[in-house]
């Protein structure tokens, strides 16, 4: 099974490109639909009402369910997609218990992503959580002791490995000030991390070569711009003096050429308010 949930973080669109390969890309089936009025805060998403001239026309509720799915190479999954429950998460987690009971799942795997300060300019970190040591060794980059805010796939992943059913969750650490754009990278990384959690195989091609373009306008971004350039550079620096200190798993790794958020988020706010200044100043023009 493989799990995708909107409503807690998407820094890079990782669930959004994701869920959207699959469902336009795959054979896919829903199977199990949860239900709203158990699990949904309406007024915090409200659905989408199609208003024609004078009347309302149709509705679009917000859909949580269970998808029958077949990758590249013919072998089915299950995927879990949707909204995260506002409300009964633990009811929720033990119907997807007798789910996986049910159906005889054999692995439980689930992704997400945050920013981080790190530069697009290096591979995509990753974190990795469960019971499956083998992908915590090959992949996972920086394992924090901390609290965290939790979202329900925590709760899975918890009561899931009670359990002895192998779970793994990838949580890739995207470049903070691309964190609200949709990366390619971050999409074509969370389907090489399932496939190698799972042996799924998925079509990346498209996200590759979208992932050419981003960068290249992304890197001309940086080259025109001074502030940016120093931002990247110094996150650079703080990169390769992280890899090469002795010890990479603290929670706050202490690199004094690394800005402060305070600092990074004035970097990006000067460069976007200088480009909202150009832009006015051209259509004035």
């Amino acid at each position: 099974m493989l799990a995708g949930l909107n409503g807690f973080t998407d820094a890079g669109g990782s669930i959004s490109q994701v869920s959207d390969s699959i469902f336009a890309s795959l054979d896919t089936e829903l199977v199990i639909h949860f239900d709203n009025d158990q699990l949904l805060d309406y007024r915090s998403r409200r659905p989408l009402m199609y208003f024609e001239k004078d009347h309302i026309a149709s509705y679009e509720p917000a859909v949580l369910g269970l998808y029958l799915c077949q990758d590249e190479a013919g072998q089915q999954f299950l995927f879990l997609y949707g909204y995260e429950p506002d409300f009964k998460w633990d009811a929720f987690a033990e119907a997807i218990l007798q789910i996986v009971n049910d159906l005889e799942v054999s692995e439980f795997v689930w992704v997400h992503s945050i920013p981080f300060p790190v530069p697009h300019t290096r591979p995509l970190g990753v974190t990795v959580s469960g019971n499956r040591s083998d992908l915590a060794a090959r992949f996972s980059e920086w394992r924090p002791e901390t609290q965290v805010p939790g979202n329900v796939l925590h709760l899975l992943e918890f009561n899931l490995t009670r359990i002895g059913l192998p779970c793994t969750g990838f949580v890739l650490l995207v470049p903070h000030y691309i964190s609200d754009s949709e990366y390619p990278k971050v999409g074509f990384t969370a389907f090489e991390l399932i496939s190698a959690a799972t042996g799924l195989v998925f079509p990346t091609d498209d996200l590759r070569e979208q992932n050419v373009r981003f960068e290249s306008k992304l890197d001309k971004q940086v080259a025109d711009n001074a502030d940016l350039a120093r931002m990247v550079e110094n996150l650079e620096q703080g990169y390769q003096s992280e890899r090469n200190a002795p010890m990479r798993a603290s929670v706050n790794p202490v690199t004094p050429v690394i800005p402060s958020a305070d600092d990074l988020a004035a970097d990006i706010e000067e460069y976007l308010a200088t480009r909202r200044r150009n832009k006015t100043d051209g259509e004035e023009n």
